[in-house]
């Protein structure tokens, strides 16, 4: 832990406004032309601008009750005698898997030659609300905090420039806090033009949409989903935007870079499926209301704004004159649609990307388009999913999830030689107290998040253990195993209460995960795909912490899983309990059998039939009447397992094979790599990147030696 301390700057907020949901303020100082270092951290999120100029966003996120310090240079953007430094915090105080429920504050402090001029606490920066942002809106999903609604005045733009346009508030101090020297790198913010205007028409609204579908995170706000309830609401996004209805194609633009609308359309596709802040420019003769609609792909010919069940819908009024709108949150999207109630012209449209810096090697593959669409793709996904801690996914969730951790770590050591997101997201996992609402041991599935409702993945903290082995032999750093070992012990010791007196782990409790598919069917009562982990669990702590006993136990549980589990042909998945008998129903799924060749419960030597039947007659080939009794896996855990067992047992030819099935059609149509095997869900997901571990393996690389790790 490498903690830090401001020269002068403390945490402040408006007075009285801190616990307030979806709070925004602005916080301005001015500062002179010599070269200046800015040091900042904010809750929730932040962005910076110099003289009207975008510098940067962040914070890189920690555990509850610490927060990480950016540092960098803003003087390129010092182009003036007295410059107009802007800070915009948000404070969403609702529980989320992306930020934290916690007050809003924000701590800022500006050095010029090793002085400090500005800082927060003192008279130099000012704090004002321009009441642009609309507070009371829906959530933008189960997963992260509010969505985006404005109400602009374009003479409000002199703001960013010094002029005292909006209310100038009173501050206080808020309670002193830990910091966090950030550690990781900060990203880059790579504009992306969007690549064409692939349909334009008119926009207008059928009423008559009664009943519009409403998603978790509009219905059940309450406690333990913090928001607006529906009834406070100022606005109804997705009410309203279901309401839309597009028709009369117009003749296309020869251009995107400029287009007027009226009550019209544009829809716009970025080259890739990628991840940042959208901004565009707009003109208005007169008050005009405008929408942004967008998605990872199109479904059906459109943008569906509800699929991931977000909201993919925000919406600005604009009076009349000229507007930079530019999403203060990062989302995800290929197509982004604008759509105008009134009049407007369009220019400019682009994202700023927030993703990982571009990765230092590169991975050699043949001269194989599809390979190399599919590295392409891969190095993408990374880089959107690991920017300060590895996340599922950018869009609806951008939590720290477990297990996804695992694979994804494999890549950043490949691409960067090093495990500074790694080491970020595991000790996160350590710095914390205590998780509220967790049973006393048990890890948070995903992580720094709230889980006001209790649930857990009991197999994604058995997931944590299996990384911290790999950690180590990837950083040598003892250190974090050491701090680690009370919450690896306090996981075993929960475990160990529900274990039967064969040792196999029976009714575990909330979410037991397996994979997306049949087989999370068949979680209770015995779940074998769970024991198998449990078994390779042991197996790890064992190892990391010189425990014989737990070795033993392991050897011993493997055993009782081969004798119960397997039935001559294939491992079955559970056992239920019925009358206090343990009866096995006969359930089959093919990713049962991957956790067992996965976890040591079998291997190619021991059960060579099995082997050769995945090898050959399971995974992406196999057909509709091959082994109808055994479920199909998905793509994560199951094809992950799989390409994974077929590495490790030297089966190249059928990775490379599989590898290309199972993700050509992704890279092709996204340019990313996807959660599921069909584009039902995100379209970009962190621990698919991990086609590159494979990759690195085989083919090695380009500028570096880092595919060794």
């Amino acid at each position: 832990m490498n903690t830090f301390e401001f020269q002068r700057a403390v945490p402040i907020w408006a007075k009285e406004r801190e616990n307030e949901m979806n709070c925004e303020l602005a916080f301005r100082a001015a500062i002179s032309g010599a070269e200046a270092i800015l040091r900042l951290t904010a809750s929730s999120i932040y962005r910076v601008w110099v003289n009207g100029i975008f510098v940067a966003a962040g914070p890189a996120r920690a555990a509850h009750g610490f927060y990480r310090v950016d540092e960098f240079p803003i003087t390129p953007y010092l182009k003036l005698k007295w410059n107009t430094l802007v800070i915009e915090v948000v404070a969403y105080n609702v529980n989320s898997y992306d930020t934290l429920d916690q007050p809003g504050f924000l701590t800022a402090e500006v050095i010029q030659n090793g002085v400090v001029v500005a800082a927060t606490g003192d008279d130099s920066f000012a704090v004002f609300d321009l009441h642009e942002r609309i507070q009371r809106i829906q959530r933008y999903s189960f997963q992260r905090a509010f969505g985006e609604a404005y109400r602009l005045a374009s003479e409000k733009r002199r703001f960013y420039f010094g002029s005292m346009v909006g209310e100038q508030l009173e501050t206080a101090n808020q309670p002193d806090k830990l910091y966090l020297v950030r550690e990781l790198q900060m990203p880059n913010f790579e504009p992306l033009p969007v690549e064409e205007v692939i349909r334009m028409g008119n926009l207008r609204f059928d009423v008559s949409c009664s009943q519009p579908i409403r998603d978790r995170a509009y219905t059940n706000i309450g406690p333990k989903l913090k928001g607006y309830r529906m009834g406070e609401l100022e606005e109804h996004l997705s009410d309203e935007a279901q309401t839309f209805v597009w028709d009369e194609e117009k003749e296309m633009p020869a251009s995107p870079v400029y287009i007027s609308l009226e009550n019209g359309y544009a829809l716009y596709r970025f080259p890739y499926n990628a991840t940042g802040f959208i901004q565009m420019q707009v003109q208005c003769d007169q008050a005009c209301v405008l929408y942004l609609l967008f998605d990872e792909i199109l479904s059906d010919g459109d943008v569906d704004f509800l699929r991931l069940t977000n909201c993919n819908c925000f919406k600005y009024y604009l009076d009349a004159g000229e507007h930079t709108i530019m999403s203060f949150a990062p989302y995800t999207m290929m197509y982004l649609k604008a759509a105008v109630k009134g009049k407007c012209a369009i220019s400019n449209v682009s994202m700023i990307e927030y993703q990982h810096p571009e990765p230092v090697a590169q991975i050699r593959v043949p001269n194989n388009k599809i390979l190399r669409s599919i590295r392409d793709s891969a190095v993408r996904t990374f880089r959107e999913n690991a920017l300060d801690v590895f996340m599922d996914c950018p869009s609806r969730e951008r939590a720290g999830w477990l297990c996804d951790s695992f694979f994804t770590a494999r890549v950043e050591y490949v691409l960067t030689g090093m495990c500074t997101v790694e080491k970020a997201f595991l000790e996160n996992y350590l710095l914390a107290d205590q998780f509220e609402h967790l049973p006393e041991g048990m890890l948070p599935m995903c992580y720094p998040a709230d889980h006001y409702d209790g649930v857990f993945i009991p197999n994604w903290a058995m997931w944590f253990v299996l990384e911290l082995e790999e950690y180590l032999a990837r950083s040598c750093d003892t250190d974090l195993i050491i701090r680690a070992k009370k919450r690896v012990f306090d996981l075993l010791h929960y475990l160990e209460k529900f274990e039967n007196s064969d040792g196999l782990l029976e009714r575990l409790p909330s979410w037991v995960f397996v994979e997306w598919s049949a087989a999370n069917d068949w979680v209770q009562d015995v779940n074998f795909p769970s024991n198998m982990l449990y078994a390779r669990f042991l197996q790890t702590v064992a190892r990391l912490y010189q425990e014989p006993g737990l070795q033993e136990k392991s050897s011993s549980l493997k055993e009782i899983i081969r004798k119960r589990s397997y039935n001559g042909r294939f491992f079955t998945d559970h056992e239920v309990i019925e009358n206090g008998q343990y009866n096995n129903p006969g359930h089959q799924s093919e990713v049962c059998q991957y956790y067992a060749f996965f976890t040591g419960i079998a291997d190619s030597q021991t059960y060579p039939e099995l082997w050769q039947t995945l090898v050959k007659e399971f995974g992406p080939r196999r057909t509709a009447g091959c082994y109808p009794q055994v479920a199909p896996a998905n793509a994560f855990i199951g094809d992950y397992l799989r390409l994974e067992l077929l590495f490790l047992n030297g089966q190249v030819d059928t990775l490379l094979t599989d590898l290309q099935m199972y993700f050509q059609p992704m890279a092709e149509r996204t340019g990313t790599l996807w959660e599921h095997n069909m584009p039902s869900a995100s379209c970009c997901h962190g621990f698919a990147s991990h086609v590159l571990y494979w990759l690195a393996k085989i083919y090695g690389m380009e500028s570096d030696t880092h595919a060794n790790a």
